[in-house]
């Protein structure tokens, strides 16, 4: 089938996720949503965040995307059960990879950075216990590095600052593993790992998440089998400059769309 596959998340970040399905599924059209005019979405209600998500779903509805792809850990652990009941296409989501992490480990010690969102959800929890017992699992909320990263500050010393004191407890403790618990994170792995010992993994959801989409597009006769290139849209309801810059594909057409 021909048809997009639709992203979206509350900014920037899930173009991490978008270069992992391009680079899986390179005969796919994409069209990506970022709302950075509401990121983060980690500070708000699960009312407010099931709203958003409706609001991202439907436009990518009416663009006829064939599944969707919730690029945002937070949407995802608050609205996407919502979403599947409410919505005839396949969803595919994203949550912390505590489970490579707990497969990984060697101190029995992980340290999850995420969103206070996916921190408090049910989902986030549910799949700590399943996955981790005998595990110390030690959580930090990345406040403010949302907003570091949709200003184009993924560099800055400001960014540096926070993630010190945000690792510094988590190191104290013996971590060897470190999940990503946002999309937007792995933009901070070239800094992290100028931070962090030499040892410590650092695990995001990427490749899995293409994997599962690729899964998901096969299983439901949704694979395209277009001969010529895909097309690739992106879309931003705030400033396009750094979306351009994260996209950075020739291809790629990075627009304002106020949706």
């Amino acid at each position: 089938m021909e048809n997009p596959i639709g992203i979206f998340d509350s900014g920037v970040g899930g173009t991490s996720i978008w270069k992992e399905v391009a680079k899986m599924l390179p005969h796919e059209s994409t069209i990506y949503l970022a709302d950075s005019a509401n990121a983060p979405y980690g500070e708000k209600s699960k009312e407010e965040i099931v709203r958003l998500s409706i609001k991202n779903t439907e436009y990518l509805l009416k663009r006829n995307c064939k599944i969707i792809v919730v690029a945002c850990n937070t949407a995802t652990t608050n609205a996407i059960d919502y979403l599947r009941s409410h919505y005839n296409v396949p969803f595919i989501g994203i949550e912390p990879a505590i489970k490579p992490a707990a497969l990984q480990t060697k101190t029995k010690k992980v340290g999850v950075l995420a969103t206070k969102g996916t921190l408090s959800s049910s989902l986030f929890h549910n799949t700590s216990k399943l996955f981790a017992e005998g595990i110390t699992v030690l959580e930090q909320e990345g406040k403010g590095l949302v907003e570091l990263i949709e200003a184009g500050k993924i560099e800055s010393q400001e960014m540096r600052t926070l993630l010190l004191e945000f690792l510094r407890p988590m190191l104290d403790q013996d971590i060897d593993c470190l999940v990503l618990g946002c999309t937007h994170y792995p933009y901070l792995i070239p800094v992290l790992k100028e931070i962090l010992p030499g040892h410590i993994n650092i695990i995001d959801s990427g490749e899995a998440v293409a994997r599962q989409t690729k899964a998901v597009l096969e299983q439901n006769q949704l694979l395209s089998h277009a001969k010529q290139d895909p097309e690739h849209i992106f879309y931003s309801n705030a400033d396009i400059e750094v979306l351009k810059t994260l996209v950075n594909t020739p291809s790629a057409k990075v627009s304002y769309l106020d949706f």
